[in-house]
């Protein structure tokens, strides 16, 4: 009797120890992750202001791939990333050389490239255009639209 309350014993802590291993790896995962080159931290975030000195709609060789905003901002020539839909679909950014704009993101520095920032917001004037996520994912054409269509109370759209 006695060494089966013993091995009941072990049964229930070894069951309550093995989740928290899984809780722990995970989080070491996670962890790992985020410290990926393109790992996206919203308290990180800046904003620049400047002029909008080039707009590639693709990269070219050695950037991060998608379309970009070369800037001249005060503190000097900044690669502002848009991601692959930035300029694509209906609510994209419509922004031409020459034009002042202010982006909010984070500027990050990857392995044999130059430093980019990775745009998530971009102020044209008074319209904002959403680039990407706060946790860096960009956002699509497909749910700029979604986001666009908010129901009104009686079902109309706007």
């Amino acid at each position: 009797m006695n060494l089966s309350r013993t091995r009941m014993c072990a049964l229930v802590l070894l069951c309550l120890a093995l989740p928290l291993r899984f809780v722990q790896a995970q989080a070491t995962a996670a962890a790992t992750m985020a410290a990926g080159p393109f790992s996206y931290d919203v308290s990180k975030e800046v904003t620049l202001n400047g002029t909008v000195s080039s707009v590639l709609t693709t990269s070219t060789r050695g950037m991060v791939p998608g379309s970009h905003l070369l800037l001249s901002t005060p503190s000097g020539p900044v690669d502002a990333s848009l991601g692959t839909f930035g300029l694509r679909g209906k609510g994209a950014l419509s922004v031409e050389a020459g034009q002042q704009v202010e982006v909010t993101g984070v500027m990050k520095t990857l392995k044999g490239g130059g430093p980019v920032f990775l745009a998530r917001t971009v102020r044209v004037g008074k319209q904002v255009y959403a680039i990407r996520n706060e946790h860096g994912v960009p956002v699509s054409p497909q749910s700029r639209d979604r986001a666009s269509r908010k129901s009104m109370p009686n079902g109309e759209t706007i």
